[in-house]
């Protein structure tokens, strides 16, 4: 199984265990996919996983990544009618390195709540 898979379901669990509920996995609308979308009580949440085997995964969420999500994020919340619900974008950062995954240990994560804010200039 790739590492990104790996870090996506180990980044659902490791969510829901801290309270956030999985909706949706891999919603993909033409070439924009969100990775997991949840509810964290009133909040709908769209999060990507960025899994690496060292480094900042995180870094890799550019502006260009961004402006893919919240257009997914948008048609998401269109489609299901919950365009006025309260949202944020949140990435999570799994680091899970060769020696980690040999010896059996959990990833590294790092859940970054409210990673960015969609806006105008996104051409949501």
């Amino acid at each position: 199984m790739p590492l990104g898979t790996r870090g996506e379901r180990a980044a659902a669990r490791w969510l829901q265990r801290r309270g956030l509920r999985i909706l949706a996995r891999n919603f993909r609308v033409g070439r924009d996919e969100i990775d997991l979308i949840a509810r964290e009580g009133d909040v709908l949440v769209f999060i990507e996983v960025k899994t690496r085997a060292r480094g900042n995964p995180a870094e890799a969420v550019d502006l260009n990544k961004q402006r893919k999500l919240a257009r997914a994020g948008a048609k998401f919340a269109h489609r299901f009618e919950v365009d006025q619900v309260p949202q944020r974008f949140d990435v999570v950062a799994v680091v899970w390195s060769r020696r980690r995954e040999e010896n059996g240990d959990p990833p590294e994560m790092v859940h970054h709540r409210h990673a960015f804010v969609p806006n105008e200039s996104m051409n949501v």
